[in-house]
């Protein structure tokens, strides 16, 4: 239980930075005309439902409360959605970079809010169909009496037979190998710029910022293989096998929805004064002190 309480404090310390964020965003106009800072607040809203998902989960799961398999499925399609949604999320704002840098003359052209807002769009259409084809499969293969059935809730619950594992991990394997090639030409790309200019330039930062959404990329999608790696050590020892369920959810669930915090709230310079204005109750202050002066 006492690792239960440390990934709720976790999950808790995380939602408020990203409300914060939030709040942030919505309160400074040039944000929401920013490309880049629309992917990330995109990113931002993604993670945090899913951050509010989990933490509900994870307590039906401490409290032994069983779940109509009908609101399991709708619960465990919305994770699912949103697990694949970041990644996606991350590779377009890698490419986003990559047009900022490496064609700065077109970036207005090409890195239009609409255009954000379609890709957006794309982002939940490609992140949903997984969930989608096995609802259907679910639909097709049980009885209505199977809905209202009490379960652990759990993605498992739709997995109604062996091939669709098999179905879902070459889809798995696609999305990460498009995803880390679209990531990597970015890198590269931006890197040879990076070289010809001076090592304090945008490109230079944006280098790193690329490298850090790859760190976090590999992050997301090493949450599809950590199954496999689990049930192998089930089978050779039962007493590390909790362990090391711990350690992939606090590594590949929470540990990525905190890195986008480090990204833009710490390193980026525009949004850090913003955030660190309101995460430090300044607009409070200023108003106190504004209605002392009034009152003066």
């Amino acid at each position: 239980m006492c690792n239960g309480k440390f990934i709720q404090l976790m999950i808790y310390i995380s939602l408020y930075i990203n409300f914060v964020m939030l709040f942030s965003f919505f309160r400074k106009d040039s944000f929401r005309e920013d490309t880049r800072y629309i992917l990330f607040v995109h990113m931002l809203f993604v993670d945090t439902f899913q951050l509010v998902f989990m933490d509900m989960s994870q307590l039906f799961y401490y409290f032994s409360i069983l779940m109509p398999a009908g609101a399991c499925i709708v619960i465990a399609m919305i994770l699912e959605t949103l697990s694949i949604n970041t990644p996606l999320t991350l590779t377009a704002m890698c490419l986003e970079r990559y047009v900022a840098i490496c064609m700065p003359l077109r970036h207005g052209q090409i890195s239009t809010v609409k255009r954000t807002l379609d890709v957006i769009l794309i982002i939940w259409l490609l992140s949903s169909i997984p969930s989608i084809r096995d609802f259907i499969i679910v639909i097709a293969m049980e009885p209505k009496t199977f809905y209202v059935e009490k379960n652990f809730c759990s993605y498992d619950l739709m997995i109604r037979s062996i091939w669709q594992s098999y179905a879902w991990s070459v889809m798995a394997t696609l999305y990460f190998g498009v995803m880390l090639g679209m990531v990597a030409f970015t890198y590269v790309k931006i890197m040879e710029v990076a070289r010809t200019v001076s090592a304090d330039s945008s490109a230079s930062k944006a280098r790193n910022t690329v490298l850090l959404h790859t760190f976090q990329l590999v992050l997301c999608l090493a949450i599809l293989v950590s199954p496999f790696m689990e049930m192998a050590i089930f089978q050779i020892n039962q007493n590390i096998f909790s362990h090391v369920k711990y350690f992939n959810f606090i590594t590949f669930n929470i540990l990525p929805r905190c890195l986008s915090s480090f990204i833009y709230g710490v390193r980026d310079d525009k949004f850090r004064e913003v955030f660190l204005f309101y995460i430090t109750f300044g607009d409070v202050f200023v108003r106190a002190a504004s209605s002392r002066l009034n009152r003066l």
